[in-house]
């Protein structure tokens, strides 16, 4: 369900569903963006790291993690305005279930009076529980239409 400005609160709070990252993600993401790094493609290789065994490209988990918090505002959304404080705090590796936390850190009013701009925390944690990513997500979300709010 899309949520509008109005909708939301300081504090506001939300769970994604959760995610498997598959060997198929990883490999159709690698070749999607041209990835070739040993580290994400290369088990022998990256067997002798200190991850010891291949992990997933940060930019997969977050492209997952976005898609897993779209349904917040799918329909209201205006515009992303940017991304702030992106923190990649542990690996992922193929076969991690994920799923997102969400938090509304700060909101305030548009110069027009349909919209308002949203602050949003999104914390990745993997199935033991354990933060895996973190970044703020500045987003312009359209409010409710003014007969929806009277």
């Amino acid at each position: 369900m899309s949520h509008f400005y109005d909708d939301y609160h300081v504090g506001y709070r939300h769970e994604t569903y959760a995610r498997t990252i598959t060997e198929s993600d990883h490999s159709l993401f690698c070749a999607l963006v041209g990835y070739h790094v040993p580290l994400f493609i290369d088990e022998e290789y990256a067997r002798k790291t200190q991850f010891g065994g291949r992990i997933c490209p940060s930019a997969l988990v977050m492209s997952i993690s976005t898609a897993m918090t779209e349904s917040l505002f799918r329909d209201s959304i205006l515009a992303s305005l940017g991304i702030e404080n992106g923190k990649f705090l542990l690996p992922v590796r193929i076969g991690d279930t994920i799923h997102t936390e969400v938090e509304v850190i700060a909101m305030r009013p548009s110069a027009k009076a349909d919209r308002g701009v949203v602050t949003f925390r999104d914390r990745v944690l993997n199935q033991h529980g354990e933060s895996v990513f973190e970044i703020d997500k500045i987003v312009l979300i359209r409010r409710q239409p003014a007969a929806a709010r009277s």
